[in-house]
């Protein structure tokens, strides 16, 4: 086998697979080699790039909005899910470098979410809060699912590397909240989007408080409900509660077999009774309006595969062949309708125009968060399944990643691969909805895995 290692500004590798005997102990030192480069590149290009950068050490938290060349700017709102995402990171690079730096910095998360991101009146997490002047003002009007689920994720992780009960207690509180507030006792599963006080939008007809995503509001989706599957596997993991449990087991197949379809996809919304939501019979203007409800997004699908295993290794299931076939299909999917077999990457969405095979790619764009997740469930498979072409494809993934993702001048990824769109160049490296906790997850779990010490695949399905 033949492979170059350039180890460069740039730290690109390029090499190519090999089908002699002799496969197995080269492919050890490339990995090495790769090990050494993915390092690199994640302190060099994600950790020292937001740390200690984005801290706000005058209204607590984090800043979120920063330019392409890393200044700050823009509104700088706290929203629950960056904040706890944070909390999340920073706790996680902590346990990673065994560095006391982070925990500091993911004690200061928490003790924002703690004093500032919990609402006293009504429970559970708010949404949004604005700075207006030396205070902060509640700037949304509804509750999520979605946002609480990060606070509970972020507030686990912080645990297990405080081992503050205070913390978990937090977390507690808050997985009770969604269970009085979010979970449809008749049919399973939660809804996304409450009151303020916890109460449901079902059955309104008017929208006379301008609640966020209203047309949402009688219905599920994949969104919310992977990320509660995520938190509820997070803090079953520093809490193995009984309710929890089968909350967990239950969110564990409701995403695998009712969120998922038989192709190997999530729906992305659903009625109340689990009916798939689907613009598929409207005109395709409707279907364009509406892409954002009704489109397949193959950056969830393989992000999911992830945290499927992940909750039932959990769970402690062993042999769970259906949710590790589950997980293999929807990868495969992935990889077979919204891969770009020349360049590497996963476009950001497609449809399925009829009952026939072809999905059509409807988004090309190539988001960041999606490299990010296709990077570790690549690995993932290949370490799983290393009879099949898994591993080609996570070289290509990284090679991709390094060449149209990662800005090697100012640092951070780019929101967009450059190939997709050039003028990424010019987009903000950091806003509400752009964080570290994608990539950084990535980053760290693969450099585990490399190296021999990730979970999931030291006790193989």
């Amino acid at each position: 086998m033949k492979f170059t290692v350039l180890l460069s500004v740039l730290s690109i590798i390029v090499f190519s697979s090999c089908k002699t005997n002799e496969k197995e102990g080269k492919d050890i030192l490339l990995e090495e080699g790769l090990t050494s480069v993915l390092e690199r590149s994640l302190k060099d290009k994600i950790v020292d790039i937001w740390y200690p950068r984005t801290i706000d050490s005058t209204h607590g938290g984090f800043f979120p909005d920063f330019s392409e060349t890393w200044e700050k700017q823009g509104k700088q709102n706290k929203m629950i899910v960056t904040q706890a995402r944070h909390v999340w990171t920073a706790s996680t690079l902590a346990s990673f470098y065994s560095d006391s730096t982070y925990k500091e910095i993911a004690k200061h998360g928490y003790t924002f979410l703690k004093d500032h991101m919990w609402d006293d009146k009504n429970g559970g997490f708010y949404t949004l809060k604005g700075i207006d002047g030396d205070s902060l003002k509640v700037l949304s009007t509804s509750k999520s699912a979605y946002g609480n689920s990060f606070a509970i994720y972020g507030l686990a992780n912080y645990y297990k590397i405080y081992k503050d009960t205070v913390a978990l207690d937090l977390a507690k509180k808050t997985f009770y909240w969604l269970e009085e507030h979010s979970r449809d006792s008749v049919y399973g599963g939660y809804f996304d989007i409450m009151k303020q006080d916890g109460s449901w939008l079902l059955g309104i007809k008017e929208n006379n408080n301008n609640y966020s995503d209203f047309v949402r509001k009688d219905w599920k989706d994949q969104n919310s409900s992977i990320h509660l599957l995520e938190c509820f596997t997070a803090l079953y993991e520093v809490w193995p509660d009984s309710l929890l449990k089968e909350r967990l087991e239950e969110m564990l197949v409701l995403v695998r077999d009712t969120i998922t379809s038989e192709k190997g996809y999530l729906t992305l919304h659903l009625q109340r009774d689990w009916k798939p939501v689907s613009f598929k019979d409207s005109t395709d203007a409707a279907r364009k309006a509406n892409f954002w409800l009704d489109h397949v997004s193959f950056g969830h699908d393989v992000e999911t595969a992830f945290l499927l295993l992940e909750a039932s290794h959990a769970l402690g299931k062993e042999n769970d062949t259906v949710t590790l076939h589950k997980a293999k299909k929807m990868v495969d999917h992935a990889i077979a309708k919204g891969w770009d077999k020349e360049k590497g990457g996963f476009y950001d969405g497609g449809y399925y125009l009829d009952d026939s095979d072809t999905c059509t790619i409807v988004n090309p764009a190539k988001v960041w968060w999606t490299q990010a997740e296709g990077l570790n469930s690549l690995l993932l498979m290949a370490k799983l399944f290393p009879e099949e072409n898994y591993n080609e494809l996570f070289e290509k993934q990284w090679d991709y990643i390094n060449t149209y993702m990662i800005d090697h001048e100012n640092g951070g990824w780019y929101d967009e691969g450059l190939d997709s769109n050039p003028d990424a160049v010019k987009n903000a490296k950091a806003q509400i909805w752009k964080v570290n906790y994608h990539n950084t997850r990535a980053m760290v779990n693969v450099i585990k895995m490399l190296k021999g010490d990730f979970e999931l695949t030291e006790h193989k399905h």
